[in-house]
């Protein structure tokens, strides 16, 4: 399995045997999304669904997070070029139908904060564990966008309606016995120890019979299918239009404020 050497700094990808283990690697950035890591997540599915000898796939996040959402400044560009904000859309797009197509199961190692597109990345994963020091947080309605690509599709899914309109609209943090509790998560695992626990997992499911595996995943995801096929375009058309809301370039102006000034 290999990686485009221009995203190979942004998102490794190592072979385990039949495993795949995708790291997120902008620690320093907690892992933002900036344009190369956003680019490399949204054709890796579709090299992980050509590679012959995959079982499973690990993704992670490197240093203390797992995902800390869309990098501010890319966010900052998207409100002024127009070229730039419907490639990051559709790229988007290509996340979520890539990771929810793959017909190997995906294990999320969360290790740490999982943030707006972690959330998502977490929550179209096939397993989720977390660790016992981090939290999901979906910020997208509070900082003015709508939440299209990842946790409005698949909180519903795994909580019930009322439980993902209480934590998406409001963007509170979900901490990790909360998030198995109301079915966010499978379990919380000690602090450093989610990837091992995953790679462990991932181990397990590669020696399983791989057309059972295959077709019982597909079977298990078909009420997912038919959410993405039924609302995944139209909910991210409504998710561009917020880069043209006030509220939305102005709520992004003081986390930029905050950022530069070194406010937590």
């Amino acid at each position: 399995m290999t990686v485009n050497d221009a995203t190979q700094d942004e998102l490794v990808v190592e072979e385990r045997g039949a495993v795949r283990l995708l790291v997120l690697n902008r620690p320093d950035a907690l892992n933002a999304a900036n344009e190369p890591l956003h680019g490399a997540l949204s054709r890796v599915w579709h090299e992980l669904a050509e590679d012959d000898g995959i079982r499973a796939v690990v993704i992670t996040g490197a240093g203390r997070a797992f995902c800390g959402g869309g990098d501010l400044n890319l966010l900052e560009r998207m409100t002024e070029d127009v070229a730039l904000r419907t490639a990051i859309m559709d790229e988007a797009a290509a996340i979520v139908r890539g990771m929810t197509a793959l017909s190997v199961p995906i294990i999320a190692a969360v290790n740490g904060p999982a943030v707006g597109l972690g959330c998502s990345l977490a929550s179209m994963s096939d397993i989720v564990l977390i660790e016992e020091h981090a939290y999901f947080s979906d910020p997208h309605v509070m900082l003015g966008l709508v939440a299209a690509d990842g946790g409005g599709l698949m909180w519903p899914l795994l909580t019930g309606l009322l439980r993902a309109k209480e934590y998406i609209l409001l963007g509170d943090r979900l901490p990790a016995e909360e998030a198995v509790r109301i079915g966010i998560a499978n379990r919380v695992v000690p602090k450093g120890s989610s990837v091992d626990a995953a790679l462990e997992l991932a181990d397990r499911i590669a020696g399983l019979p791989p057309q059972a595996v295959r077709d019982t995943k597909r079977l298990l995801n078909q009420t997912v299918k038919d959410a993405v096929d039924a609302v995944l375009t139209s909910a991210l058309a409504d998710e561009t239009a917020s880069f043209d809301e006030p509220a939305f370039r102005a709520n992004l102006s003081r986390m930029l404020g905050k950022s530069a000034s070194g406010d937590a």
